[in-house]
């Protein structure tokens, strides 16, 4: 199974920066509006909870400001609320799996497939596979 991703930063220079500021493993799960937020953060998990705020998932992401410059807005949050969201994904040409990372983000495949509407709702064709996020990893969901 091979999801692909779209993330906003570069995921091994955020693992490796967050590995050695908090002396623990950090790992990338994905890029994904929280609930029904209009822009997609990149998520990343860590086994043990933050021993300060408590939380294993963190996303970061840009604020932009009024005038829409992003430069050196880096904004972190808390990001436990992945856990458990579903993840709707369909095929690409290649077999790869792609979701949509926000309610605006519509993917469209050269094989036909498409889907839109992150975690706020799915519109998809072609066969939808439903995953759910489970201790940083996809898991997929039986889909009966």
């Amino acid at each position: 199974m091979n999801i692909q991703h779209n993330p906003n930063f570069d995921r091994d220079l955020v693992i490796k920066h967050y590995s050695e500021k908090d002396g623990v493993p950090i790992k990338y799960v994905c890029t994904s509006a929280l609930d029904n937020e209009e822009f997609a953060m990149d998520i990343f998990y860590r086994e043990t909870p933050h021993p300060e705020f408590g939380n294993r998932y963190f996303g970061l992401y840009s604020k932009p400001d009024f005038s829409g410059d992003l430069s050196g807005k880096l904004m972190i949050t808390n990001a436990d609320a992945i856990e458990g969201q579903t993840f709707a994904m369909v095929e690409d040409l290649n077999g790869d799996l792609v979701y949509s990372q926000h309610r605006h983000d519509f993917r469209m495949m050269k094989n036909g497939n498409m889907i839109d509407g992150g975690r706020a709702y799915v519109r998809a064709n072609g066969m939808i596979r439903s995953f759910e996020v489970k201790d940083g990893e996809f898991v997929e969901m039986n889909n009966d």
